[in-house]
C-alpha cells in the first residue's frame, strides 16, 4: 500500500501539472495557422444547427437561409466530425481581410407556408447557428439590461426569438460579424477572434420593390441601414417577423479589430468561457475528492491493516497448537479464515459473464485513461473537431487485446471449458450494445432529417474497425491469456460449499452494502460530473482534462479502497461469495450517476419530442453501463489481489 506521504506527494505533483495545463496557452499539434494578406478572402463556413432542447442537430440549409452560388460544398473532414453531428459547409457570406462591410445583401427569400412553419418551429425550440472562421467557432454577442455587450463563447447564436408578450416569432436576418486579427511582421494577418451579433431587421428599400431575383436589387439602397455605418441595435425600428409570404432580406456587416492575442492563445477564452466558471470551482471539486480519498485511506489503514495483522497472527498461532488441542482450535477459530476452502470457489451464477464483464471493463478503463491523457497534453482539442471521438474509437479498438487477456485468464482460473464462447462474447458484448444503440438512433435520425445521422459509409467504417481490428485483437489477447499459467490460489477449494450465515445486521446485507459503496465514489466526482454533463448536452466547451485525469484516478482509488473494505467485512461475516459482490460494489456508482442524470435532465428544458428523451436516456444508460463495467472491474481485480494476499499469509490444513 502506498504510504500517505507518498500519496500526498503524488497528488500534489498531478495537481501542479493540471494547473499548468489549465492556465497555459498551448499549440495544438497538427493544426497549422493560416495567414492572410490584406484583401484576401477569409472563408466563413456554417455548421449544423443545434438545440439543447431537442438534442437533434439540423442541416443549416434545410431552413430558408441563403445558399452560395453553385450550392453548398462540404467541409467536414474526419470520421469523428460526422459521428458527432458536425456538418460543416460553405456559405454565401464573403469576408476579405481588413475590408469593412456595411449592410451587404446576401439574398431575399419569400416564405412559403411550409418554410414559415419550419422556421417558426426551429425558433420555438431555440435552435442556434454555428458559424466558423479559420476553425474558430462564432461567439454570440447579446445585450444586457443596460445595453452592455455580453459574450457567450459556446453554443453559437440564436436564429431568432419569440416576442415576450405575443409569442410572435422573429428571425435574425442581419448579423454584425466581428473578427479579431493579429498582425505578424512580414507574414500577414491571422484570425484570433470571431463573434456574431444577431439582429432582426424589417428591411425596406428606398422606392424599390425587389423580387429577390433581379441582380440590380443588390445595388439598391435600403432605408433601414447605411452604406457607410454599421447598424446598431438601437437603430432598428421593426423586427423581421416570420409569417407566410413575408419577404426576408438577409444582410450582414463585417467589423475588423486588431488584437494583442496571438494565434497560439486564441482558444484560451473559449476554453475558459472568459472565466465564466472560476478555476476555484474545479479546485473545490479536486479538494473534495482528495478529502474523500484521504479519509478512506485512513479508514483502510486504521481498520483493515490493524485487524488483518491481528487476525493473521492469531490464525498462525492457532495452527501451531498440538494435535491433541485440535478440538479447542476449532472452537476458537472464527472470522474470515473459516471460508478458506470456499473463498476461491468460482461464482455460482454466470462465471463466464463475470469474466466477460471484467474483460470489457479493462478495455474501457484503458481507453478512457488514454483519451484523457491525450486530451490533457493537448493532442485532442476543440480546434480539431471530432478528434476526441476518433481517438476514443481507435484506442478502444486497439485495447481489445486487454479485454481478451483479462477475460481468458479469469475463465481459465475458473476452469471453464467453453473458452471460444467466452472470447466471442467478450468481443461482442459491450461494443455490440454500443454499436446497436448507435445504429438504432442513426436510423431514426435519418428519417428525422437530422445532421446527426452519420453517412452510411461512416457506419460501414466503424463496423469494419470493430470486425477487422477489435475482434481479432480480443482473440489475440485471449490466446496469450490461455497460454499463460493459470492464476494460482493459495488455498484448496472444497467439494461442498459452506453454508452462509444470515447477516448480523441490516448494513451487513450484501445488497445494502453494494448501494452504500457506490455513493462514496460518486460523491468524490459529482462536482466535475456536472461540468462534463454540461459539455455533453448543452454545447459547452470542456477542456480541463487535467482536472478530469485527477478525478478519474481518484475514482479508481476510491472504488478500490471501499470495495476491499467491504469485501473484508463480508469475509469476516463468513460470506465467501465475494466475486459479484466486489464487482457491483465498485460499479454501483454508475447507478448513482444515472439517477443524477434524471434530475439533471430538467436543466435542458427539453421539448416534448420522444426522440429527445430516447437520445438522452439511451446514451446516458450506455455511458452508465460502461461506468459499471469499468469501475466494477477495478473493484473486482483489487479484491482478487486482496483476497489472494491475505489467504496466502495464513497456514491452513
Amino acid at each position: 500500500m502506498m504510504p500517505l506521504t507518498k500519496a500526498y506527494g503524488f497528488f500534489l505533483s498531478v495537481l501542479l501539472a493540471a494547473e499548468t495545463s489549465f492556465v497555459s496557452a498551448f499549440y495544438v499539434p497538427g493544426v497549422a495557422p493560416l495567414t492572410f494578406k490584406s484583401g484576401e478572402e477569409v472563408p466563413l463556413k456554417v455548421n449544423a444547427l443545434t438545440s439543447t432542447r431537442t438534442q437533434i442537430p439540423r442541416d443549416y440549409y434545410r431552413l430558408p437561409f441563403c445558399v452560395p452560388d453553385g450550392g453548398p460544398k462540404m467541409a467536414s473532414e474526419n470520421l469523428g466530425e460526422f459521428l458527432t453531428g458536425n456538418k460543416i459547409q460553405s456559405s454565401p457570406y464573403e469576408l476579405h481581410m481588413l475590408t469593412e462591410t456595411f449592410c451587404r445583401k446576401v439574398c431575399q427569400i419569400t416564405l412559403s407556408k411550409l418554410q414559415a412553419a419550419k422556421l417558426r418551429l426551429h425558433i420555438k425550440y431555440q435552435y442556434r447557428n454555428n458559424w466558423i472562421i479559420d476553425n474558430l467557432p462564432s461567439a454570440s454577442i447579446s445585450r444586457g439590461q443596460e445595453n452592455e455587450p455580453l459574450k457567450r463563447y459556446a453554443g453559437g447564436f440564436q436564429i431568432g426569438f419569440l416576442a415576450g408578450d405575443s409569442e410572435m416569432p422573429y428571425v435574425n436576418n442581419h448579423v454584425n460579424i466581428y473578427v479579431d486579427y493579429h498582425k505578424y511582421e512580414d507574414e500577414g494577418y491571422r484570425v484570433v477572434g470571431f463573434a456574431v451579433e444577431p439582429l432582426s431587421v424589417k428591411h425596406e428599400f428606398q422606392d424599390y420593390n425587389w423580387d429577390g431575383e433581379n441582380p440590380e436589387g443588390y445595388q439598391k439602397p435600403l432605408k433601414t441601414c447605411s452604406s457607410n455605418k454599421h447598424i446598431q441595435r438601437g437603430d432598428i425600428k421593426t423586427g423581421q417577423v416570420v409569417a407566410e409570404n413575408e419577404k426576408i432580406l438577409y444582410t450582414y456587416d463585417v467589423i475588423w479589430m486588431e488584437s494583442e492575442i496571438e494565434w497560439s492563445s486564441r482558444w484560451d477564452v473559449y476554453l475558459s468561457e472568459d472565466h465564466l466558471v472560476p478555476a476555484q470551482v474545479h479546485w473545490y471539486s479536486i479538494t473534495n475528492s482528495i478529502l474523500v480519498v484521504v479519509f478512506l485511506s485512513f479508514l483502510v489503514v486504521s481498520i483493515l491493516v490493524r485487524n488483518l495483522r491481528r487476525d493473521i497472527a492469531a490464525y498462525n498461532a492457532l495452527s501451531a497448537i498440538a494435535d491433541e488441542e485440535e478440538e479447542d482450535e476449532k472452537e476458537d477459530e472464527k472470522g474470515w479464515k473459516l471460508v478458506h476452502a470456499d473463498v476461491f470457489r468460482p461464482p455460482q451464477e454466470q462465471p463466464m459473464l463475470y469474466c466477460v464483464f471484467l474483460g470489457s471493463g479493462a478495455q474501457l478503463l484503458v481507453t478512457v485513461l488514454f483519451a484523457i491523457v491525450l486530451s490533457a497534453v493537448g493532442f485532442l482539442s476543440p480546434a480539431r473537431r471530432g478528434s476526441l471521438m476518433t481517438a476514443f474509437l481507435v484506442v478502444y479498438m486497439l485495447s481489445g487485446v486487454f479485454a481478451g487477456y483479462i477475460s481468458s485468464r479469469l475463465y481459465k482460473a475458473f476452469r471453464g471449458r467453453q473458452w471460444q464462447l467466452c472470447t466471442v462474447i467478450t468481443a461482442l458484448l459491450f461494443p455490440g450494445i454500443a454499436f446497436g444503440t448507435f445504429v438504432f438512433f442513426n436510423i431514426i435520425l435519418f428519417f428525422l432529417h437530422s445532421s446527426a445521422s452519420a453517412p452510411f459509409l461512416d457506419v460501414i467504417i466503424v463496423a469494419a474497425m470493430w470486425c477487422c481490428v477489435s475482434i481479432p485483437l480480443v482473440f489475440v489477447g485471449a490466446y496469450f491469456g490461455y497460454k499463460a499459467e493459470a492464476i494460482a490460489f493459495p488455498t484448496v477449494t472444497s467439494t461442498i460449499a459452506r453454508a452462509i450465515p444470515e447477516p448480523t445486521n441490516f448494513f451487513m446485507q450484501p445488497r445494502v452494502a453494494v448501494v452504500m459503496a457506490g455513493a462514496i465514489p460518486f460523491v468524490a466526482a459529482y462536482v466535475e460530473l456536472f461540468f462534463i454533463m454540461t459539455s455533453l448536452w448543452m454545447d459547452q466547451f470542456y477542456y480541463v482534462f487535467g482536472f478530469t485525469l485527477i478525478v478519474y484516478l481518484i475514482m479508481i482509488i476510491t472504488c478500490a479502497e471501499i470495495t476491499v473494505l467491504l469485501v473484508y467485512y463480508q469475509l469476516c461475516a463468513e460470506n465467501h461469495r465475494w466475486w459479484w459482490f466486489s464487482f457491483f460494489s465498485a460499479g454501483s456508482s454508475a447507478g448513482f450517476t444515472f439517477i443524477y442524470s434524471i434530475f439533471w435532465f430538467r436543466q435542458l428544458a427539453a421539448s416534448r419530442m420522444v426522440m429527445t428523451y430516447l437520445l438522452y436516456f439511451g446514451y446516458m444508460f450506455l455511458i452508465c453501463f460502461g461506468m459499471l463495467l469499468a469501475f466494477g472491474t477495478v473493484g473486482a481485480l483489487t479484491s482478487l489481489w486482496f483476497v489472494r494476499k491475505i489467504f496466502g499469509t495464513i497456514k491452513v490444513d
